[in-house]
């Protein structure tokens, strides 16, 4: 079929242009917030390392940038947000400190 001829027959109806075949799959998205979708431009070796500190965290490269983006902003707001391993981490330091 051309493609003049499948374009005319969507217009009048034709519903045979779909596949039958199994539904997609589509990710889940990981938050319940409306999100926005911006385009990224990174040299290969940044983004390289961006999707290895997020597979180490077991989580998607683009939930690792949300979470360093809103890091970064809680910070021009004076408002802390930091990883409980790094608080803990902290503690630790405090209660066990290292002759220096």
């Amino acid at each position: 079929m051309s493609r003049h001829d499948a374009i005319k027959r969507f217009h009048e109806g034709g519903d045979d242009l779909v596949s039958d075949g199994p539904a997609a799959e589509l990710p889940v998205p990981d938050s319940d917030v409306p999100m926005v979708s911006r385009s990224v431009r990174l040299p290969v070796e940044t983004y390289e390392r961006v999707r290895e500190a997020a597979e180490a965290r077991g989580i998607g490269v683009t939930t690792l940038m949300r979470q360093w983006i809103e890091a970064g902003l809680a910070d021009l707001d004076d408002s802390a947000t930091v990883s409980l391993a790094d608080v803990r981490r902290a503690i630790a330091a405090l209660a066990h400190p290292t002759a220096a």
